[in-house]
């Protein structure tokens, strides 16, 4: 196998009292970075795991759901549990919760570009208010002896940059290290991010500093660490059905086979059948299996038939018996 040209920039990370593994981080995504996936990716190499995004008003207000993503397992830790909202308080008191209940790390949201969260000023509605981000931070910071962050993106409106800004502020507040997505909010997914809004951030900081955004291979997480010169990548849609991104970004391995593709679905809907019931976990199956075979031949067909099917056993069968076929057509 040739060299790693990522070598020089995989390494261990301290942040607070943690030490990770390496710098890289799975990314927290709304319906995705359950425990099962999690587990997947830190087994895969990841150095650090983020759960989903978790509401400080349903924490505050007793919810069971928001409580429930913050589950845990000995075999993703350290995991970080990324909050949101926009109150100070309520920011802190969840923070202070989920320290108590044995989370290692808090993440602060001030990134997410969905319309329910930006609606309510929360996620990425918060770059438009440095002072509020400051306050945020420290409040938090104040609550609790574990590593805080924060997660952003380069400004809520197109045009308007206001990421140095608001790293700044939330450096003032107290933040251990600051994640930047380089896409203007209403941009979305869309569009390439920009690597310079993310060197600028780093240039502004002394606090490390998280480069995210379109790191699918070695090549792209290579230029991510070039030319943002960022202390670690934070890794989210480049993963689906993509667990081993973090194996082969450390050079411990190449693609998967299709053994390796079959096996890890059959895992992976076991570990979402432990944790979620079959009720649950076979619809949420269906969009990682999509992913799983994206660019396989005859991948559609089997897409749609596990989308119909609303049972473990019948999904097993019909991913038994794609493989069984596709590896006897090679």
């Amino acid at each position: 196998m040739s060299a790693n040209p990522l070598q020089a920039y995989i390494r261990p990370i301290t942040i607070g009292n943690l030490t990770l593994s390496n710098n890289m981080i799975l990314a927290p995504l709304a319906g995705v970075t359950d425990l099962a996936f999690r587990i997947l990716c830190k087994e895969q190499g990841a150095g650090l795991v983020v759960s989903e995004m978790i509401s400080a008003k349903g924490v505050h207000y007793g919810g069971n759901g928001s409580i429930e993503l913050a589950r845990t397992d000995l075999r993703e830790a350290p995991l970080c549990v990324q909050i949101f909202g926009s109150e100070p308080d309520l920011l802190a008191e969840a923070a202070k919760r989920f320290q108590d209940e044995g989370a290692p790390m808090i993440d602060i949201n001030m990134g997410c570009p969905m319309r329910k969260i930006t609606g309510n000023g929360e996620g990425s509605a918060l770059l438009q208010q440095p002072k509020l981000i400051e306050k945020i931070v420290r409040t938090v910071k104040s609550n609790v002896d574990i590593p805080v962050t924060v997660k952003m993106r380069k400004g809520f409106v197109s045009g308007t940059e206001t990421a140095v800004e608001c790293a700044l502020a939330a450096e003032a507040g107290g933040a251990d290290w600051v994640t930047v997505h380089g896409r203007f909010r209403d941009e979305y997914y869309t569009g390439v991010s920009d690597l310079n809004c993310i060197r600028r951030v780093k240039e502004a900081l002394r606090i490390p500093v998280i480069g995210n955004g379109d790191i699918v291979d070695t090549k792209t997480a290579l230029r991510m660490f070039q030319e943002t010169d960022c202390d670690g990548i934070m890794i989210g849609r480049g993963a689906l059905g993509n667990p081993w991104i973090f194996r082969e970004l450390s050079g411990f391995a190449n693609a998967p086979t299709l053994a390796e593709k079959k096996a890890m679905i059959l895992r992976h809907l076991d570990l979402v059948m432990t944790f979620k019931g079959e009720t649950l976990g076979v619809p949420e199956m269906r969009k990682h299996v999509a992913w799983y075979l994206k660019g396989l031949r005859g991948a559609a067909k089997v897409r749609d038939a596990v989308c119909r099917s609303g049972k473990q056993q019948e999904i097993i069968s019909i991913l038994e018996e794609y493989f069984k076929e596709i590896e006897v057509s090679q």
